[in-house]
Formats: C-alpha cells, sequence, structure tokens
C-alpha cells in the first residue's frame, strides 16, 4: 500500500490524539468560558501505520515542525467550535503528510535557442540606440 493510499484512506487517524484547551480566536465571551482550541499530536516515532522510509522522510522534511520525541504539532482555533477546529487540524495535517511525500520534480538542464538569443541581443542593440539618443552633445 503507498504512502498516497494510507493519507486517502485517512488510516493515520486512529494514531492522532486532541488536546482542547482555550482559544484566542473568535467566540466573544465564549472563549473566555468553553475549550475551543484543538491541538493535534502526532507522533511519528511511534507511528505503527507508516514504515521505517516513510517515517525517516516525515522526520528529515518537517525537522522544523516536530518537538524533541518527535511529535508532530498542529493547532487550529480559527472556528467557534471545537469539533470544527479538531477537523480543520486534521485537514492541515493531511495536507501537510501529502506535501512531504511528494516528489520533487528534476529540473531539466535546457539551452536557449538561437532565435531567443538573438532576439535578446536585437533588444539590447535598441535599448543602447535609445539611450544613446537620449545624451546631449557637448
Amino acid at each position: 500500500m503507498s504512502v498516497f493510499d494510507k493519507l486517502n484512506q485517512k488510516l493515520l487517524s486512529v494514531e492522532l490524539t486532541f488536546q482542547a484547551s482555550r482559544s484566542s480566536g473568535p467566540g466573544g465571551q465564549n472563549v473566555n468560558k468553553v475549550n475551543s482550541k484543538a491541538l493535534l499530536r502526532f507522533n511519528v516515532p511511534k507511528s505503527e501505520v507508516l514504515d521505517d522510509n516513510e517515517k525517516d522522510t516525515l522526520l528529515r522534511k518537517l525537522a522544523n515542525k516536530l518537538d524533541q520525541e518527535g511529535n508532530l504539532l498542529i493547532q487550529a482555533q480559527e472556528k467557534r467550535s471545537l469539533l470544527q477546529n479538531k477537523e480543520i487540524a486534521e485537514n492541515k495535517f493531511y495536507a501537510l503528510l501529502r506535501e512531504a511525500f511528494q516528489k520533487k520534480k528534476v529540473r531539466k538542464v535546457s539551452r536557449p535557442s538561437k532565435a531567443q538569443v538573438e532576439k535578446r541581443i536585437k533588444a539590447k542593440k535598441i535599448r543602447s540606440i535609445v539611450k544613446e539618443t537620449r545624451k546631449k552633445d557637448w
């Protein structure tokens, strides 16, 4: 099973843990009373769904988003509802993983065509003439 199949089927959802806390986002007086911020926690090294190569890829590519134990932390506090914030955090999580597992496209080295080179040189000569005509004769 490929990594993208695991992500599309959301098999990692069983390994996600959520923590709720008071949000600084929208909610008015409600913010002071209700825990609506969702903090998603995913431990990369202890994951049983991912294989070793996939774990290494995540540890390398998401190193700046991981804590000391290898936990990936994502928080959401955009909405007033804890359930909506949980859903947003989970969507952010899967989008981040898709981006991390995406292969970089290899750049093919190419050279400009003869016509492009001639066009560039012609444009430079025209520009040079325009600037030359601006000069004052002393």
